[in-house]
């Protein structure tokens, strides 16, 4: 059953967020400061502080309230973290990360969306984070290693140049599956041996583009 929670509510959210598991008080706190509605379509702004995905332009979705907070908590990020997210969409993910760590670099396929996001980040001076148009599946090699990588798009196969620029010790999270009902939370660590990899939560997520600049 959806969680549907008052408009304009996000302390009731921070509070049903907390009845469904999520536990860590510095994602509770990005999550009440971080206004949801401000980052949602305005055809949607009423549904803004219910537990739903909701539709945004360019036919991605801001995603589902506690997915956010869920995705944040199993990346495990600290204020001395660098954060790469692939996938900006609405921003409001991004804003979320803003306030865990350190700094967030975010890439977004559609030229859109990644204005709209960069004005939205201006307005509530969000200055830790850096922004810009390309293919999510190349990462950003120039700013890597990464502490942390969040993708918030789904693949069959986390794309190699996103493990490649994982930094030792560091945590990459992933909704991973064939298909739209397959898809579940993937947690991937880079050690010393290696990677290693876990599956948590079902999810459903829009897929990952591969588009280059020139042809948005």
């Amino acid at each position: 059953m959806i969680n549907t929670i008052g408009v304009n509510d996000q302390v009731s959210l921070v509070m049903a967020l907390r009845k469904k598991g999520i536990g860590d008080i510095e994602i509770l706190r990005a999550m009440e400061l971080v206004p949801r509605e401000f980052f949602t379509h305005p055809a949607f702004k009423e549904q803004a502080y219910y537990d739903i995905a909701l539709p945004i332009d360019c036919g991605q979705t801001i995603s589902q309230p506690y997915v956010v907070a869920y995705m944040s908590e199993v990346l495990a990020v600290d204020k001395s973290q660098k954060i790469l997210e692939i996938g900006t969409g609405s921003g409001y993910q991004t804003a979320v990360l803003s306030h865990l760590g350190s700094r967030v670099f975010t890439i977004e396929s559609h030229r859109e969306l990644h204005t709209a996001a960069q004005q939205k980040f201006d307005e509530l001076e969000l200055d830790n984070i850096v922004t810009k148009v390309g293919d999510g599946f190349e990462g950003w090699p120039e700013q890597a290693p990464f502490d942390r990588i969040i993708v918030t798009a789904a693949a069959p196969e986390v794309p190699p140049p996103l493990l490649g620029q994982l930094a030792l010790g560091g945590r990459l999270v992933m909704p991973v599956g064939d298909s739209r009902d397959s898809q579940k939370i993937t947690i991937i660590e880079r050690t010393n041996n290696g990677f290693e990899r876990q599956q948590t939560l079902p999810v459903r997520f829009v897929p990952l583009e591969r588009i280059n600049e020139e042809m948005d």
